[in-house]
């Protein structure tokens, strides 16, 4: 199923401890588009893989597959990836590690946002994901392979 890229999404970003706060895929979309922000997706190698990815997109896993160990190079990732003045937005699945990846930004002292839904959005109620909002299911752009 493919939703409008507008959609009914907020235009204004969220307030949210610890980081600048929270947004929807379709305002992040927008911002990454105009050049005022940089979308970094913090998901595993192997998500982006299996899964699909967002073209253009900076991949900088916060954790990395098999076991979830952190990114020892993560930091160093983020300062290399976000020119100073930017704006950086962080994808993950569901947009839970991307709030640590927010948080952990701030205190590197970017301008860090959390985009809500994540890539595939929340389960449904038969345990699947890519049906209750997320970046794919709104349509914005993405592939796979």
């Amino acid at each position: 199923m493919r939703h409008d890229a507008g959609g009914e999404a907020s235009s204004s970003a969220r307030s949210a401890p610890g980081y600048a706060g929270d947004v929807s895929p379709q305002l992040a979309c927008q911002w990454w588009q105009a050049g005022d922000a940089v979308l970094v997706d913090v998901r595993s190698d192997a998500e982006r893989e299996w899964v699909g990815f967002v073209p253009g997109a900076t991949a900088l896993a916060w954790k990395q597959w098999p076991g979830m160990v952190m990114n020892a190079d993560f930091d160093e990732g983020l300062r290399a990836a976000v020119p100073a003045g930017k704006k950086v937005v962080l994808l993950c699945r569901s947009g839970v590690r991307s709030i640590a990846a927010a948080k952990r930004a701030t205190e590197l002292g970017l301008e860090a946002y959390n985009i809500l839904e994540g890539f595939e959005g929340d389960p449904d109620a038969h345990a699947q994901r890519g049906r209750k909002g997320g970046w794919r299911y709104h349509g914005l752009p993405w592939r796979q392979g």
